[in-house]
């Protein structure tokens, strides 16, 4: 009897030996270089791509189904083709309806605006949209950096075209050679030459609180293509300083963002920054009139 107790204890230290081995694999997610522990619960379903919560490089894949028995092929009529027929759209009463141009709560206004500001395509003043609006109002913010360019007649767009409806370039005491002239009130800027604007108004965006744009007359005393901010660490492109670490240069932030404005400087879009370059030089009149509102 002393054999037979022996060998079942040998056969069940053998069973036990081989159950924990199963249970102590390597995770290969755990980061070790060989060592182990056992696998947490779920672990393979993460691996595999099956577990019930998605990791989060696993964010917005579906998850497999279980596989299931493929039922024999079974051979079925096959339907004949049905012609169907879609109904043709049909106009609409009232306002116009444009395919992926919505109507904004300042229709009228904007139409009124760009009509006078001229440029940028037909535009009918009735504050309803129409295929003509939208391409004008699409045109006038991508000229402008205007987000996003879908031809709707939000607020932004309102305030843009409003300012340079309203921008008086003969307020702008401008000398006989050529005079970058700013509107702070309505934060715009262009330049004349001899009396003549030879840059229409444009957008721009001056000192925030704290940091006012003065009025007054300056002259560019100093410019550099590509200008580095030692303060703020920033770059400034096309830069063209006037006074007081102040200059014009074009913005490297969306120059709509009101909230956070510029430290004193006349911030510009891309284009127009590189129009100014073009037309300045050391010496050229610089002309600020009004004052920001809120500084």
């Amino acid at each position: 009897m002393k054999p037979v107790q022996s060998t079942s204890r040998l056969v069940a230290l053998l069973v036990v030996v081989l159950v924990g081995a199963g249970a102590c694999t390597f995770d290969p997610q755990s980061g070790g270089s060989g060592g182990g522990g056992a696998a947490p619960a779920g672990a393979a379903g993460q691996a595999t791509g099956a577990s019930d919560t998605s990791g989060p490089d696993q964010r917005g894949r579906p998850t497999p189904a279980a596989p299931s028995p493929t039922p024999k092929a079974t051979r079925s009529p096959t339907p004949k083709p049905t012609r169907s027929t879609t109904p043709k759209s049909t106009p609409s009463s009232g306002t116009p309806t444009v395919a992926g141009c919505p109507q904004g709560q300042h229709q009228r206004e904007v139409e009124t605006h760009l009509a006078r500001l001229g440029g940028f395509g037909a535009v009918t003043v009735d504050g309803r949209q129409s295929a003509a609006d939208c391409a004008a109002i699409k045109k006038f913010q991508k000229r402008y950096g205007i987000r996003p360019v879908e031809g709707r007649a939000g607020p932004t767009t309102f305030d843009v075209a409003q300012r340079l409806a309203t921008t008086d370039p003969a307020a702008c005491r401008a000398g006989a050679g050529t005079t970058f002239c700013v509107d702070l009130t309505r934060q715009t800027v262009w330049a004349m030459r001899g009396g003549k604007v030879i840059m229409e108004p444009t957008v721009t965006r001056t000192g925030m609180s704290g940091y006012r744009t003065p009025a007054g007359t300056f002259t560019v005393n100093f410019r550099n293509p590509k200008e580095w901010s030692d303060p703020y660490e920033v770059w400034l492109p096309y830069w063209q300083h006037f006074t007081q670490g102040m200059g014009f240069h074009e913005t490297t932030t969306y120059l709509h963002d009101k909230s956070i404005g510029s430290h004193g400087c006349v911030n510009l879009l891309h284009a127009d920054a590189v129009r100014m370059w073009e037309l300045g030089k050391v010496g050229t009149r610089v002309v600020l009139i009004g004052r920001r509102s809120g500084t």
